[in-house]
């Protein structure tokens, strides 16, 4: 008998967002070493991923909108494939994995087969790289990254701990309640932020529930969604053309972030997106545009799964404006600014009514869902997401994954997704734009360590409390000293 499911609203929503420019697909690169072969990439992903019956379910439309249905014709050699490099006289091989892996995020998945597939470069810098694509409707970033997780060697042993942890926080006292732990500083934001306690459905919050707990804050959510002004134009605010071009950096040790954002009195999530926005104003200013005046908007997503459900596909996340301060050249003046916005949304009910506009756009056709999502693209120069991995190197099929990156997609007419990744210890910055916007991607991400370095430099300099007496603060000062060590010309740095 065949499995049929039917699709909820908010993930019809996001199948129904793919255009002529963007498609909602997932992009990620597994980094290998040594090789593998492509036989025992199949075995891994038939053994593993195929435990998720959704990957083995194609969506099947009818009157009343899109259905989950077992493919009864699944191929897995179809998902699951090799593909050469493209080769180009003096292009390097990440230069061309770079290339293809923009090539793939404009093609479109199979409408008549599950909406994934793997592809296996054999032969990559010694090892192998692995790029997946999963279109965003199967999941989002948190229960993708569960769901990768387990086609692992060590997944079984992952999933069980972090079953554990969600446990553990369960049994937890409540924020604000006696005996609740408060905030550390370097807690993962947005992904790990959750936003003020919402009613039993998040669907409820325009029917009034929400509204006697906190009317006041609601209305004002409402009110600043509904408007919201455009941010600043910038050449990265445009028409896209749908020609895909990505980029990475390679990881920024965890670690130094911790002891800058512990220095400053901010978040690690504080910290990154401080020199995302530096990036961004760096590079405008060297294409002849002065950032000093102006400010971009990035629709952050926020998570709202309760703890334990982080392997349950589908998209539970609520998405939040962030305004960047891209003209603060001062790279403390600008993690302080961007402290003090995220700390406003904090206690904003905005990722709830974002879930609930995306779950109200299911139910209507695509051209009604376009013009109401519009609301959120059309006043957005970015998407950014901050995804949390394994603290640990992993391996897959007895390979080591020693890096790993993946491209959030962007909606609407956004051209540019700035994706941020940790894993064993690293923090990895990748970037994927439109090329009609952005030609050359790595231009901005080339800049993300700098911006670090001079915010490194600033924090060791920058007296704190108990600095010299604290054994704890002494350490951040000691790991502030290994990453400005990296660094000799502080002239250049600061300049």
């Amino acid at each position: 008998m065949q499995d049929i499911e039917r699709m909820s609203h908010v993930d019809t929503s996001w199948l129904r967002m793919d255009n002529d420019v963007n498609l909602m697909m997932i992009v990620g690169v597994w980094v290998l070493s040594p090789a593998i072969s492509l036989q025992a990439l199949r075995r891994c992903i038939g053994s593993r991923l195929l435990r998720y019956p959704r990957f083995k379910h194609k969506v099947v439309m009818d009157a009343l909108g899109p259905s989950w249905v077992t493919d009864e014709a699944f191929d897995l050699q179809h998902h699951v494939s090799s593909l050469r490099l493209p080769s180009s006289a003096g292009q390097s091989q990440r230069q061309a994995l770079q290339h293809l892996c923009g090539d793939l995020a404009a093609q479109a998945l199979d409408p008549d087969r599950p909406l994934w597939q793997f592809h296996l470069i054999e032969d990559y810098e010694g090892g192998a790289a692995v790029v997946a694509r999963v279109h965003h409707c199967i999941g989002d970033g948190i229960s993708l990254m569960s769901v990768m997780l387990g086609i692992t060697d060590e997944g079984p042993a992952l999933l069980k701990q972090s079953l554990a942890l969600a446990r553990a926080r369960c049994a937890a006292p409540e924020p604000g309640s006696a005996g609740a732990a408060s905030p550390q500083p370097h807690d993962p934001l947005p992904h790990g932020h959750q936003p003020p306690p919402p009613p039993p459905h998040p669907q409820l919050m325009l029917g009034g529930v929400a509204l006697a707990r906190s009317g006041l804050q609601l209305v004002s959510d409402v009110a600043a969604l509904a408007l919201m002004p455009d941010d600043s134009p910038t050449l990265l605010k445009g028409l896209p053309a749908g020609r895909k071009a990505v980029a990475w950096s390679e990881p920024l040790a965890l670690d130094e972030v911790k002891a800058v954002g512990k220095a400053l009195g901010c978040t690690v999530n504080d910290v990154l997106l401080a020199c995302v926005a530096g990036a961004i104003g760096s590079y405008l200013a060297s294409r002849g545009q002065d950032p000093s005046d102006r400010e971009i908007r990035a629709m952050v997503p926020v998570n709202l799964r309760p703890p334990g459900e982080e392997a349950q596909l589908g998209n539970k996340f609520g998405l939040v404006p962030l305004v960047l301060p891209i003209g603060i050249a001062n790279p403390v003046e600008r993690v302080f600014a961007v402290r003090q916005r995220m700390d406003q949304l904090k206690h904003s009910y905005q990722p709830l009514l974002a879930f609930a506009v995306l779950s109200v756009a299911g139910y209507f056709n695509k051209p009604v869902q376009d013009a109401v999502l519009s609301l959120f693209s059309s006043k957005a120069t970015a998407v950014m997401t901050n995804v949390p991995g394994p603290t640990q190197p992993l391996k897959i099929c007895g390979s080591t994954l020693r890096q790993t990156m993946f491209w959030v997609p962007a909606s609407g007419h956004i051209g540019v997704g700035v994706s941020v990744l940790s894993y064993a210890g690293g923090v990895q910055f990748s970037l994927m734009t439109d090329q009609a916007l952005c030609p050359d991607p790595q231009d901005i991400v080339e800049r993300f360590e700098p911006e670090f370095d001079k915010l490194t430099w600033l924090a060791l300099m920058l007296p704190w409390p108990g600095r010299d007496e604290d054994p704890e603060q002494a350490l951040v000062a000691q790991a502030l000293a290994q990453g400005v060590s990296r660094s000799t010309d502080l002239a250049q740095m600061l300049r």
